[in-house]
């Protein structure tokens, strides 16, 4: 079997989005599978539009998300040569040819088709006139105006088109810069591209380019057109959806192993099977199991997912991923193995790593000023004595586990006569400054014994004062 080579070509004019991503991911798990080539593409000749940034923001994506390319980044607009050639030879061999219609004449033209109740495509005017190239020539790729072009979409099944629907495009224009569906056809052939993977808006594109490739005489690769993906009510993704560009995913705190996960089960199952690492998602990724129906995005389900991902990362790890949400809060150069404990002990209540970020302010800042309506209910007189005495207790106690710890709140719940939970809560106020937190045998034997002791006795300050 000849080796599986795909490819993702993105255009850098503007950030990679979920549905760029989707295709990407598609692409490298099909190659992947097969042990074959992804290739990195950068179609990149409209000039007025691409910018370097986005090709650096798309390169980060892919990078964030383990995409990994083998060949490449390719950059069309390196490549011009190369598509003049190739138009050169289409026109030599009587597959196209030379157009000096104006743009204005087309529209002309293009209203009065419309005006006659017909399609507004090109008339073919310039088609039998033999003209030469020239300074405002275009060239045009002299379509079959009989006849069907299909083929058997490995997604969607059989598709056909009818020649006579189909137009002559253009295939570079006047400026010598090729058009999208001749600079594919020509980087598919030339990359040796086998397997054709994108969304199933570029289905009318695929005539277009199988005629191109039959007039070329070359191979034609396997087209595989996936469903796209939409909001909840069924329409065309958008922010209004909370869709948002990879990268400001990963800025939101969500993991790549997540985000993958969710893009691929996007339009493609195995079984009933939710949750997959990156390497299940190799091992069972095909086309076969690749819906025709599109995928709903269902933000609820990604942090879902992510939650999962950050209960199963270890806490050294979670720490690293960590550092720089807490570098917005102000946290800077902390000690990692604090940063590491600190994560283990949110690491089951958290969705995101922004969401476990805020969650662990208190263990690097003063939690005071405290909650204003669990100060009034917890840190009033009433709870004197309780924090009082956790203060004598915690002092002697040579150190802070989970047992020793849960000992001591028992003790002086049955020596006062008070109710545990109020126990907590007043020091939970004490230590954190919220009434919502990880459990105290959790968090005390984190902040360690003197910054406890040293937080009790500011809450105790707070009741008197």
């Amino acid at each position: 079997m000849t080796q599986v080579r795909t490819r993702f070509s993105p255009s850098p004019t503007g950030s990679l989005h979920l549905g760029g991503a989707h295709t990407a991911l598609f692409n490298w798990l099909y190659s992947r599978h097969h042990g074959g080539v992804f290739i990195l593409r950068i179609e990149d000749t409209d000039k007025e539009r691409s910018k370097e940034k986005y090709v650096e923001e798309i390169l980060e994506a892919l990078t964030w998300l383990g995409l990994n390319w083998d060949e490449g980044p390719y950059r069309q607009s390196q490549r011009l040569p190369i598509y003049r050639e190739y138009v050169k030879r289409l026109v030599e061999e009587g597959h196209a040819y030379y157009c000096d219609c104006s743009p204005e004449d087309l529209e002309i033209r293009r209203q009065a088709a419309l005006a006659r109740g017909e399609k507004p495509r090109y008339d073919r005017r310039c088609r039998n006139r033999g003209l030469p190239p020239g300074p405002n020539t275009a060239v045009r790729f002299k379509t079959p105006e009989t006849g069907t072009t299909y083929w058997h979409d490995l997604i969607k099944g059989y598709i056909a088109f009818d020649n006579q629907e189909l137009d002559d495009l253009v295939i570079m224009r006047a400026d010598g810069i090729p058009t999208y569906n001749l600079a594919v056809v020509v980087d598919d052939i030339t990359m040796k591209i086998t397997h054709i993977i994108r969304g199933d808006d570029h289905i009318s594109n695929t005539p277009r380019q199988i005629l191109i490739y039959q007039a070329l005489q070359a191979e034609m690769p396997f087209f595989a057109h996936m469903p796209l993906i939409l909001g909840k009510d069924r329409t065309k993704l958008s922010k209004r959806h909370g869709a948002l560009p990879v990268l400001a995913y990963r800025d939101r705190g969500i993991l790549p192993q997540a985000l993958n996960n969710f893009l691929a089960r996007l339009g493609w199952s195995h079984g009933d099977q939710e949750i997959f690492s990156l390497a299940e998602l190799i091992r069972y990724f095909d086309l076969d199991h690749v819906g025709k129906a599109p995928g709903i995005f269902d933000e609820e389900k990604l942090l879902w997912l992510n939650s999962h991902y950050i209960k199963e990362t270890p806490p050294a790890e979670l720490a690293r991923l960590l550092l720089p949400f807490l570098a917005r809060l102000g946290v800077t150069n902390p000690d990692m193995d604090y940063v590491a404990r600190v994560a283990a002990t949110l690491n089951k209540r958290s969705k995101t790593l922004v969401e476990m970020a805020e969650a662990a302010r208190f263990y690097f800042f003063d939690p005071r000023p405290y909650e204003e309506k669990g100060a009034k209910q917890f840190l009033t007189p009433a709870f004197l004595p309780l924090l009082e005495e956790a203060a004598r207790r915690l002092e002697d106690m040579p150190e802070l586990s989970e047992d020793s710890l849960t000992a001591m709140l028992k003790g002086i719940c049955e020596d006062r006569g008070c109710k545990l939970l109020d126990l907590a809560q007043c020091l939970r106020m004490a230590l954190t400054g919220k009434t919502v937190s990880p459990s105290l045998t959790e968090l005390m034997p984190v902040l360690g014994k003197e910054e406890c002791l040293r937080r009790i006795n500011n809450a105790l300050d707070y009741i008197r004062g």
